[in-house]
């Protein structure tokens, strides 16, 4: 609180009043404690006039300046219309009860909308990164108090989103095959905090989060998985074949380990074009023995392609623990002549130190091989129970020890950053989020019938479907 106030200080220059911004309790008595105030600007300026009066009357200019404070610091309005509403209630109840006491919680809430934004928070990643050939990224980490709530949040969503998927499949709103994500979260919302939208990702066929974290939505998710025309792929590629060319987002593989070539082919293309960006090819530890991963990785040394080779090591290629299916199961070591790191990949802060350290070294001299020690909750796929193969107590172990989420709630509370009714709350806007998605998603119409010859073969080529009397069932594509 201190060094805000300071920061304050600064930003004042002169003596300027409040008059106008305190109103009759009677006046105000609506929802929030907000009342007539319509504007952001005109709340913020109100909330923080009644603050200062209450707490430090030499920082009244500070009401004239909160437009301004407010972008410097980054933050989102919605953070600091909430933080200044309840700031707002706090001291005017005190100063009509004369509850002193309640001012402390007021300069709380309030210390807190002025920080939520950019002020740098350095933390320690707990488990170190592991090196071939190449020097190890600093384990301590720049941070703030916004981008870690936006990782619970997000995480929190992506969670609610692959739970969901799970009950669709089982009452058969989803056919065919269905992997979920839940419990490799971290993975996805670390890269995207060290990505820009000049880089790429390419996956697997585990993807529904990958869209999610590369600009997709919850509705394009779900109508995809159930085959509806709002899908990403307008419903024409399910659970495997997410989709989002606009975001970087190439898919969504299915055939096992086929993506990381296409992958070297994307960072071909952006150092063909001088895209300042990297293509991140993804697979799993079950795809590591491909030969074509080798195939991709020799061409793209050899060119210095700018692509990181991410191996999302869950410990298990389908029913198959690593140590059965890998004389050397240290994945970030198999690039051989490529440098490699081992990750922490349920520390989405570790994930991001790593992503970063990993883009700046393959724009400059090819590619790399990032290794994601993570873990999935569900089985392989739907069909998987999960549990053949792995005990129970070793799934709720890395749950309890391990998991993504809880690892971020506690940051969030043992840096000030958050409340637990403040998360509860958080959370109870995520779930909102993810069924109001399914419930739009349901709703979706299935695709025209048209839409299955488009986007087979390249338009004004006069190509023909046939059928199965080549004489009679012709059909001319557009």
């Amino acid at each position: 609180m201190q060094g805000i106030m300071e920061s304050i200080q600064t930003l004042c220059s002169g003596d300027h009043g409040n008059e106008g911004f305190m109103q009759d309790d009677e006046d105000e008595e609506e929802e929030n404690g907000v009342g007539r105030l319509t504007s952001w600007a005109e709340l913020l300026g109100f909330g923080l006039a009644v603050f200062s009066e209450a707490i430090a009357p030499q920082l009244q200019c500070f009401c004239d300046r909160t437009l301004g404070f407010a972008v410097g610091q980054g933050g989102s309005r919605e953070a600091w219309i909430k933080a200044v509403a309840m700031a707002m209630s706090l001291v005017r109840k005190a100063v009509k009860k004369g509850w002193v006491g309640a001012l402390a919680p007021a300069a709380r809430v309030m210390s807190q909308a002025l920080s939520t934004a950019s002020e740098p928070i350095t933390l320690d990643i707990p488990v170190p990164f592991k090196a071939h050939k190449v020097e190890t990224p600093s384990v301590t980490v720049e941070t703030s108090a916004q981008e870690l709530t936006n990782f619970f949040k997000t995480m929190f969503i992506m969670r609610r989103m692959e739970i969901a998927a799970d009950s669709l499949y089982k009452s058969k709103f989803i056919r065919g095959f269905c992997h979920l994500y839940d419990g490799q979260e971290a993975v996805c919302v670390g890269m995207e905090a060290a990505l820009n939208d000049k880089d790429c990702i390419i996956t697997a066929y585990r993807d529904h989060c990958t869209h999610l974290g590369r600009g997709g939505s919850v509705l394009e998710v779900f109508a995809e998985l159930m085959g509806r025309k709002d899908g990403c792929s307008l419903g024409k590629g399910g659970s495997m074949h997410m989709y989002n060319k606009k975001g970087g987002f190439y898919g969504g593989n299915g055939i096992v380990g086929a993506q990381t070539p296409l992958g070297a082919g994307l960072a071909f293309a952006q150092k063909y074009l001088k895209v300042e960006g990297v293509t991140l090819a993804m697979y799993g530890d079950g795809a590591a023995n491909q030969g074509q991963l080798f195939e991709a990785m020799n061409i793209s040394a050899l060119w210095n392609l700018p692509v990181i080779y991410v191996c999302e090591n869950n410990h298990y290629g389908m029913g198959t623990a690593e140590w059965r299916s890998a004389k050397s199961p240290e994945y970030y070591k198999r690039g051989d002549y490529i440098p490699g790191l081992k990750v922490d990949g349920m520390d989405c802060l570790a994930v991001k130190q790593a992503v970063k350290y990993a883009k700046e070294y393959a724009l400059q001299n090819g590619p790399m091989v990032l290794e994601m020690d993570t873990y999935r909750y569900h089985g392989h796929s739907m069909s998987d129970p999960g549990s053949t193969y792995r005990t129970r107590d070793e799934i709720s172990g890395v749950r309890q020890e391990r998991d993504p989420i809880e690892r971020i709630r506690k940051l969030l509370l043992s840096n000030n950053i958050a409340t637990v009714a403040e998360l509860k709350t958080m959370e109870k806007e995520a779930k909102k989020e993810v069924e109001d998605a399914l419930s739009k998603a349901k709703e979706s119409p299935s695709p025209d019938s048209d839409e299955l010859f488009t986007h087979v073969y390249r338009k004004g080529y006069g190509a023909k479907a046939y059928g199965a009397d080549r004489k009679e069932v012709v059909v001319k594509l557009p």
